[in-house]
């Protein structure tokens, strides 16, 4: 779970989050609104349970329209062209990334921004190589460290376990991931409703996605090719755009998501943005935490386990005063978005010599997974640098960072999900630490005993004991 604490805030947050706001159901309609600008989308918060005619006629009186409405933890997604919305609405419970996004734009700091993102997040993730003809095994280090491959010989999975894959899509086409990804259950989330359009959850421009799935559950004997758990089942939940952003709404749909439709696990490769950390008591970032606090929690109490990484900044997270992509401070009410959420699983990355990657974040760990590091280069003929995956038109790639990290541990509880189908969430997360192989701090800035210390939390995840 993470370390982060979440303290007290403002009593009209505090408020907020015990559910005692309620939308006044006969509020006047708003003197004017804009019909111009480009509208953006908001998450607002209201009590659970409030009424959808509530909900809609303060939207619409304050210049808002309902995208979606989730009464089962009072938060709506809405749309709105005026400027001034979230004050119309109250800043302490509305907030738009994508506002915040075209903020940046506009004074010119959208570059740095982005430079900044692809640092902390993205620059590893990038395909290194795409993989030769002939058989994949071999190359396959990271299923090697953490026996995947002796654990799927006795218990590949079960079809009756679900993954949701809450990234850019997965492409259901490849080979190694066709008999795995159910349309029934995916959606694109994007604007912060659910779409089950085949081409709403399909990836774009990224394969970022598809390679999560297929370490999670790839199988293609023609290659030899294989993830952890190629027996369950996957959903394509799409949370990322286009742009490469995850903004508030999209991961509360998602969320929503694999709760209403009672996933085991989902992995989680990515932080929300358009910042890092989020805190509970600033204006904007309070509803953003509290709507995917909310989100979180419904599908964790619905018996969906939540496994997201660990992020690529290589800091501390329970020492980082800055917030990274925003001028504003950090402390303990603040956190990376979804891992900072209670019962979230989080996942640090090792390299090939299972030792800390140099690039991955630490200090709020629950276990650690291969994700690849360029300082810990495997012998030839046994794989690259990164882990191998399945990327688009069918092929295989590398790839580096907690984001490839994260998928190893949902594989693993797959297996544990599969071998106790009744298992609550905390069950399952309680065995994926027990069975993890412990790692010892090797550095000074590493500390904690090997059971449980700040760059591995309580090891390295081991697929064969899952199934033991």
């Amino acid at each position: 779970m993470s370390r982060i604490r979440r303290l007290l805030i403002p009593v009209t947050v505090a408020g907020i989050a015990a559910g005692v706001v309620t939308a006044p159901a006969d509020a006047a309609p708003a003197p004017s609104c804009d019909t111009t600008s480009t509208p953006y989308n908001y998450v607002v918060l209201y009590q659970p349970g409030a009424s959808q005619r509530s909900v809609d006629t303060e939207l619409s009186a304050k210049c808002g329209t309902k995208v979606a409405y989730y009464p089962e933890i009072g938060v709506a997604v809405a749309s709105s062209r005026n400027a001034d919305f979230a004050e119309r609405i109250g800043v302490m419970r509305a907030y738009s990334g994508g506002k915040d996004v075209a903020a940046k734009k506009a004074a010119r700091a959208e570059k740095a921004s982005r430079a900044e993102k692809r640092t902390a997040v993205g620059v590893l993730e990038q395909t290194q190589t795409r993989a030769a003809a002939g058989d994949l095994s071999a190359q396959q280090w990271d299923m090697r460290a953490i026996h995947a491959p002796e654990a799927n010989k006795i218990n590949p999975g079960s079809s009756r376990v679900t993954v949701g894959v809450l990234d850019s899509g997965i492409d259901a086409k490849h080979p190694a991931l066709a008999s795995q990804v159910d349309a029934r259950l995916s959606a694109g989330c994007i604007t912060g409703a659910a779409d089950t359009a085949a081409a709403s959850w399909a990836p774009t421009n990224s394969e970022h996605g598809t390679h999560v799935a297929g370490t999670i559950a790839g199988k293609d004997a023609a290659r030899g090719f294989s993830g952890i758990a190629p027996g369950v089942r996957l959903a394509s939940v799409k949370v990322v755009n286009d742009g490469g952003y995850i903004f508030p709404e999209a991961a509360v749909c998602g969320f929503m998501w694999a709760g209403q439709h009672h996933f085991q696990v989902t992995n989680n490769s990515y932080y929300i943005d358009p910042g890092m950390f989020y805190c509970r008591n600033e204006a904007g970032d309070a509803a953003a935490y509290e709507a995917v606090r909310r989100a979180v929690t419904y599908s964790t109490n619905r018996g969906t386990l939540n496994v997201a990484a660990a992020g690529n900044s290589g800091f501390d997270v329970t020492k980082q005063t800055t917030d990274p992509n925003r001028p504003h401070p950090v402390d303990s009410s603040c956190g990376i978005l979804p891992k900072a959420i209670d019962d979230v699983v989080t996942v640090s990355a090792v390299g090939y010599k299972g030792t800390k990657s140099s690039y991955s974040n630490y200090g709020s760990v629950s276990v650690t997974a291969p994700g690849g590091d360029g300082a810990q280069q495997p012998p030839e003929g046994q794989g690259m640098v990164c882990p191998l995956s399945t990327i688009s038109n069918g092929g295989y790639g590398t790839m580096c960072g907690t984001s490839m990290a994260s998928p190893h541990a949902a594989g693993v509880a797959a297996l544990l999900a599969s071998r106790l189908p009744f298992a609550p969430p905390q069950a399952l997360s309680n065995l994926l630490n027990a069975k993890a192989d412990p790692v010892k701090c090797d550095v000074a800035a590493c500390t904690g005993p090997p059971k449980n210390n700040s760059y591995y939390g309580h090891g390295l995840v081991n697929a064969l004991n899952a199934v033991h």
